[in-house]
């Protein structure tokens, strides 16, 4: 029972059925005063616009006079079933009237009261309105609410009885509902479990409604999605780094090894010491670009995103490989249409920038023509470098975004740079697209507009309202 109690499902179901009681006693009330009450003050207003009447003729009349009008009334046929009248005078006789009230039985206050009396030798239940006259007299009109009773009972039975139908109801449906919730928590609760087992391919069974249950699983799912694509990266990266990294620690090994036990150890220190520092340098590179993957593809952001405008960053980037394309006979341009720009980081927009001149760079040779692009389009803003060299074979597009992927071995390189690109434009929301040139390739980078509300990584634009 403890256990239960601690249920929030349990505490649902017992507020629910309260709050469903709680309604039937206030229907029940409404109803009851509806009905009964409405016949009480209907009946208390007819007796007391009779008092009324009778006081008045009273005080003009004789007592015996307005004994003789109560009679008339006890015998003209009207509400002959259920009219009371009692006229005492100041010794408590019986002047008139179809009921007897001991002197004891009246009031000493006017107003109204309920009595058990006998009428016309029957008892009966009634409400009557006193009256003091000014001779000491007592009247007394009255009304029978034996029928007034019988629909009050017969209010308070159907009352009685649908407030038992509806607690019944409400069990039942809090029941209901409590099994409900726990068939939809326990689906989440066993995924969760087999998550925890190592099963990262487990996902939440969603219905066909869309409820709070179902955005919550979709919710969870995309999350479990996200999760299972990090762990999936991280996998990638361990096989890779293992991978790609034993053949030069081997070298450098076997070099420093060679270098220590060969004849002339001392005069190829230098030598063997500079050879290995180089391949050193070049796995810190690896290292250095393989982090940040790691760090686009988890979300991380250095920086908050802030609206950044293109064109500064393309003239910089322009301005910076200028030199190393004159030496190369590069011909390297840059066109911005009007001022785009775009939410996210400039750090890692000139990161990205900077991978995709460099693969142009050493990719389409010496001699090429190179071109740096930008301008918003219907579908947001569009960043585009194109050249005129060899290209990419199409079946090598979608492989060129893997890490360490090589299209051409005859170009140093890590393999590394467009899935840079391709994990920073993620992270900005942009979509990545290889394409022919013809010649050449052309990689565009399509941003989502600076108005988008929310991006994937689910940080609101807000300074993309600065200026």
């Amino acid at each position: 029972m403890i256990r239960l109690t601690r249920s929030v499902t349990f505490r649902l179901a017992v507020v629910c059925g309260v709050l469903i009681g709680g309604a039937v006693v206030l229907i029940g009330a409404i109803f009851y005063f509806g009905t009964v009450g409405v016949q009480l003050r209907n009946v208390d207003r007819k007796i007391g616009g009779i008092s009324d009447r009778l006081v008045v003729y009273a005080d003009r009349h004789a007592l015996t006079d307005l004994a003789h009008r109560i009679d008339d009334a006890l015998i003209d046929g009207i509400d002959s079933d259920t009219e009371i009248y009692f006229l005492a005078d100041a010794r408590g006789a019986r002047l008139a009237g179809n009921i007897f009230l001991d002197r004891a039985q009246v009031p000493q206050k006017n107003g109204i009261f309920l009595a058990r009396v006998l009428r016309n030798g029957k008892p009966s239940s009634a409400r009557m309105d006193v009256r003091r006259l000014t001779d000491e007299a007592v009247l007394v009109v009255g009304r029978d609410m034996g029928d007034v009773d019988q629909i009050e009972r017969q209010v308070w039975r159907s009352i009685l009885i649908g407030g038992v139908l509806a607690l019944v109801m409400a069990v039942l449906g809090s029941l209901l509902l409590r099994r409900l919730i726990e068939q939809r928590v326990h689906a989440i609760r066993h995924t969760a479990a087999e998550i925890g087992r190592g099963n990262l391919h487990e996902r939440i069974p969603l219905s066909g409604a869309d409820d709070e249950f179902s955005r919550l699983g979709k919710d969870i799912n995309r999350m479990l999605d996200r999760i299972e694509q990090l762990m999936d990266g991280v996998r990638h990266v361990s096989n890779a780094i293992a991978h790609n990294l034993r053949t030069p620690l081997g070298a450098i090994r076997n070099q420093l090894e060679h270098a220590l036990h060969g004849e002339a150890a001392t005069s190829r220190f230098a030598e063997t010491g500079r050879a290995a520092i180089g391949q050193i340098d070049a796995l810190i590179v690896v290292l250095q670009k393989l982090l940040q993957i790691a760090e686009a593809e988890s979300g991380t952001r250095r920086q908050p995103f802030e609206a950044v405008a293109l064109r500064a960053v393309i003239e910089d980037m322009v301005e910076f490989y200028d030199a190393a394309a004159e030496q190369a006979g590069i011909e390297l341009l840059a066109v911005v249409e009007n001022e785009p720009a775009v939410f996210g980081d400039r750090h890692l927009i000139d990161s990205m920038l900077i991978n995709l001149l460099d693969n142009a760079f050493k990719y389409a040779g010496n001699g090429a023509r190179i071109e740096v692009r930008a301008r918003a389009t219907s579908g947001g803003v569009l960043l585009e470098v194109r050249d005129n060299g060899p290209g990419i074979a199409a079946i090598d597009r979608k492989r060129v975004l893997e890490r360490f992927f090589r299209a051409r071995h005859d170009v140093s390189g890590t393999g590394l740079g467009l899935p840079i690109v391709a994990a920073i434009a993620s992270l900005h929301g942009a979509i990545l697209r290889l394409e022919d040139a013809s010649p050449g390739l052309c990689v565009g980078v399509l941003f989502p507009p600076i108005e988008a509300e929310t991006f994937p990584n689910g940080n609101p634009p807000v300074s993309s309202r600065r200026n």
